[in-house]
């Protein structure tokens, strides 16, 4: 949301907030405090009555306006309450969010064609030297184990797929080691950054750690991504640029009804900003 909220952090006599002559209850502030985790209770509480303020104005616009609640489910079975369905028929009513043309889709994709290419691929190949790092004896003997065949291999490069052969405890070990062509994701994050910092026919300078152990990382080949049309990507320029006209919009709507509300026990700063004469 755009506008800021400062709530007194209840101490000595307790604070009442109320929308519209509406009390909202220190224990409902208390609950929703679980779902606005902050460095500091007082954060924490300001968070949850922000949210329960903009509940009420929703839900007090959607009594003005006559709604009825018709909660729609999703392909996991959650479906919303009856209070969250007229919460979104408020903003589906009174909230317009135009639709991006082409020309604004492709202005953005002009402007951000970095953002819209294929991913790189990465030819790779290890050797595993399995172990667990709770088991710390095994963990100390795997990176030994890794630390001398590394040694043995940089003077002597072309031994690697004998070696992962030999060594290596990974299925990929039946093949020289081989992975195939990888792309960002495919590993874990240790495995990944030390891969993406090689260069073609270059080996890790030392045994790369991961929870399965330790590996010896050699890149045989990089292929790097390409731009992808703008016709392959257009609709995913337009649900991000609804989304984020609409994030927008809603933000100056509530802003707009904390203006026009009566609001007790809490201060909402910036709403003048968007008050409608």
């Amino acid at each position: 949301m755009s506008c800021s909220i400062h709530v007194q952090f209840p101490a000595g006599k307790p604070v009442t907030v109320s929308v519209n002559g509406t009390a909202i209850a220190r224990d409902a502030i208390v609950r929703e405090m679980q779902n606005h985790p902050a460095d500091r209770p007082i954060a924490a509480w300001q968070q949850a009555a922000r949210a329960l303020v903009v509940r009420e104005l929703l839900l007090q616009r959607a009594a003005v306006l006559g709604l009825v609640p018709a909660p729609i489910g999703d392909d996991d079975g959650r479906r919303e309450t009856d209070e969250e369905a007229l919460m979104r028929g408020v903003v589906e009513h009174e909230v317009a969010v135009p639709e991006p043309d082409d020309a604004t889709c492709r202005r953005y994709y002009e402007n951000n064609k970095a953002r819209f290419r294929s991913s790189d691929l990465y030819e790779a190949a290890h050797i595993l030297f399995a172990a667990l790092p709770s088991d710390k004896e095994a963990y100390a003997q795997a990176r030994a184990d890794a630390e001398a065949v590394l040694a043995t291999l940089q003077e002597d490069p072309q031994g690697f797929p004998a070696f992962a052969q030999a060594y290596s405890r990974c299925p990929s070990a039946a093949q020289g080691g081989n992975l195939g062509q990888l792309t960002r994701g495919d590993t874990t994050p240790e495995f990944e950054r030390a891969l993406v910092a090689l260069q073609p026919g270059q080996m890790s300078e030392s045994p790369v750690p991961t929870r399965y152990g330790f590996h010896i990382i050699r890149l045989a080949r990089k292929i790097d991504g390409q731009p992808l049309p703008f016709e392959l990507v257009a609709s995913r320029i337009a649900e991000y640029l609804r989304e984020a006209v609409s994030r927008r919009a809603t933000a100056q709507y509530i802003a707009r009804l904390v203006s026009s509300a009566s609001i007790a026990g809490i201060e909402i700063a910036g709403a003048e900003a968007h008050r409608v004469s």
